[in-house]
């Protein structure tokens, strides 16, 4: 493997010769797909008539001199995940849209189906040559390549904190290595040390960087409770960019996405504003017809699926094939959710004798050799087949495509004052729960996940969660 600071210079290298290699096939399939092979298509507008090879040639060197100079390569934002295809699907965007506004201005008649070819073209494939390189750089960060060394700064239950969620998304290329604990103690008082070795106490920005100029480190995380004034963080980021290290701002807020985060500089403080988050106007009739789409094109492609397993659910057992149930959904609104059955007909009767024997997570029930559940409702359970009835509760409005788990009435009566907030969008089929580990999550942690989809909803982010679903119901994990 390289050596720690190479993978800086490599990583780069390797996404210009991806970028490269992917504007080359969309430039060459919308050239051959317009004017075919050996063509001498002309642009009648321009009296010296080029050749569109030509053309080829200097929109892809520019197209890819725009992707450099927008930032898609800079160390910190690849492998960022949307926020990485985001500011490569904005950079080629503005750059087609850069020709289209030329192109009228010079009376250029540059040939629609061409660029029609080659922005699809690269909107589809230079997503997928970022997501094969991310796929090959989290392989490595997870063995402890290709991640930066991080030296955090601030309170001892601060940096563990921050160290605890550096250390649960090593994929983010961030190694936390050291703490420094301004006007605290080397060692703990009450004996529970943290996970990284303390290398300095001091809340001095010249004795920080004197301790710092001793090891080797990329980044500085300054987190909460770090006991520095203003002009000795100030202070600090000046000698730190002197010396090529970058510094960081973690600040107290927690499962805020990115969209809600905006600065505005006053008085020369970076003020950072939290947008409140409100699923109406055109966001809402955008999720509502995401929904209806979805749901209807569920339901045909899977049409056959509701057959066998209508048929196989008859013939294993007797009873009805789909089961409903009286669910919470928005706004504590109660409504029958459907399933197929997967179940013997009397399971709800016999749940009270098995509550002892429950593998769930508190509040919610689960078994993983429940012996209420049928032998064809073991199958369809472990691959989520029995929720897709669902696809109905979403079509007539009952229920969404992507949200929180819809609750049962008897859940909803346990929950502590701010839970309640998962119940102010509609529950979903699936949603990010159910596929950052299902059943086998804490109770915590899977309120902690729907709220955070709460506050944070997005179109892109439901694409995503859906995209994910497949995996997570191809691999079984937590699916009980």
């Amino acid at each position: 493997m390289t050596d720690k600071g190479e993978w800086r210079k490599l990583l780069p290298n390797v996404v210009r010769v991806i970028d490269a290699v992917v504007i080359i096939l969309a430039m060459v399939f919308a050239q051959v797909g317009r004017f075919g092979v050996g063509s001498n298509a002309e642009l009648e507008a321009i009296r010296f008539e080029p050749n569109y090879w030509v053309v080829t040639v200097v929109l892809g060197i520019a197209w890819w001199l725009a992707l450099g100079s927008s930032g898609t390569r800079d160390i910190r934002t690849l492998s960022s995940g949307l926020e990485e295809y985001k500011t490569v699907i904005k950079s080629t965007v503005y750059f087609f849209g850069a020709i289209a506004i030329i192109s009228y201005a010079l009376q250029l008649e540059t040939a629609r189906g061409y660029v029609g070819l080659a922005l699809p073209a690269g909107l589809i494939l230079l997503p997928i040559g970022r997501w094969m390189i991310s796929r090959w750089v989290m392989n490595y960060r997870k063995h402890g390549y290709f991640s930066r060394s991080v030296v955090i700064v601030g309170s001892p239950s601060a940096v563990e904190h921050l160290h605890k969620n550096f250390s649960s998304s090593p994929s983010a290329g961030y190694h936390a290595t050291m703490a420094i604990l301004p006007g605290f103690s080397f060692r703990s008082p009450t004996g529970d040390e943290l996970a990284l070795p303390v290398i300095s106490v001091s809340s001095a920005a010249h004795e920080i960087i004197d301790t710092l100029d001793q090891h080797e480190i990329d980044v500085v995380a300054l987190s909460a409770g770090s006991n520095l004034k203003p002009r000795q963080i100030r202070e600090l980021g000046w000698e730190l960019q002197e010396r090529g290290i970058s510094m960081v701002m973690a600040p107290a807020l927690t499962d805020i996405a990115g969209p809600r985060l905006h600065t505005q500089p006053v008085a020369g403080l970076p003020l950072i504003h939290v947008s409140t988050p409100k699923l109406v106007g055109i966001q809402a009739v955008l999720k509502r017809g995401f929904d209806i789409a979805g749901a209807l094109i569920a339901m045909l492609l899977l049409s056959p699926v509701f057959l066998v397993v209508s048929v196989a659910i008859k013939i294993g057992s007797n009873g009805p094939v789909f089961y409903k149930q009286e669910r919470v959904g928005i706004q504590s609104e109660c409504f029958q959710m459907y399933k197929f059955r997967s179940m013997v007909v009397n399971a709800d009767s016999m749940r009270q004798n098995l509550l002892e024997s429950s593998d769930g997570n508190g509040i919610l029930f689960k078994m993983k050799d429940d012996p209420r559940v049928t032998g064809i409702g073991r199958f369809i359970r472990r691959y989520s087949i029995d929720e897709l009835p669902q696809l109905w509760n979403v079509l007539i409005g009952q229920m969404s495509m992507v949200g929180p788990r819809p609750p049962l009435k008897s859940e909803v009566d346990e929950y502590e004052r701010y839970t309640e907030r998962r119940l102010l969008v509609k529950p979903g089929i699936t949603g990010l729960w159910q596929v950052s580990g299902r059943s086998d999550l804490s109770w915590e942690e899977s309120i902690r996940l729907d709220l955070y989809y709460v506050e944070n909803w997005s179109l892109i982010q439901d694409l995503t969660i859906l995209a994910r679903t497949l995996k997570a119901v191809v691999s079984k994990n937590g699916a009980y």
